[in-house]
């Protein structure tokens, strides 16, 4: 435990807390923010995101963009693992198993028809995080969705 009592795997995702400019890999799209904020006195870790979807973004992002979207993550201190519960402005609610080993930042969910996972790397001294969302219908065949790329404002 640190100095607070919170748990060291908590302590770790520390290096999220701030805002950053987040860029996807989607042509049209331009850049939104999210920002990483301690919840309940460093139990819990908080992820808002946010974004104006451009004109000229295409069709299915302008249709169907999730903003704003909130998470809320918290650690199962028996395994390590973190859980994120996510909801977005479309009505979206999902649960996500996330670990972070202080460079390589994973999420992940299994569900039938629409599995999903993240994985970005933690890079700059800590000031950029260069990644990618995949998705699978049958759990086995992957596929890029898109890229994002986090940069620490300020």
């Amino acid at each position: 435990m640190d100095d607070d009592g919170r748990h060291p795997d908590l302590v770790r995702l520390d290096v999220f807390v701030g805002r950053w400019t987040v860029r996807p890999t989607v042509a049209g799209l331009g850049a939104g923010w999210c920002e990483f904020t301690w919840v309940e006195g460093g139990k819990y870790l908080r992820q808002y995101a946010d974004a104006e979807i451009p004109e000229t973004a295409p069709a299915a992002w302008r249709e169907g963009a999730p903003f704003p979207t909130t998470a809320l993550i918290g650690l199962d201190d028996t395994t390590g693992r973190y859980t994120m519960m996510y909801a977005d402005g479309r009505g979206v609610h999902r649960v996500y198993q996330m670990t972070f080993d202080g460079r390589v930042w994973t999420v992940w969910r299994e569900a039938p028809g629409f599995n999903q996972r993240f994985t970005g790397t933690l890079g700059d001294g800590g000031r950029v995080v260069d990644g990618q969302w995949e998705m699978s219908r049958d759990g086995e065949t992957w596929n890029v969705d898109f890229g994002l790329t986090y940069t620490r404002e300020g």
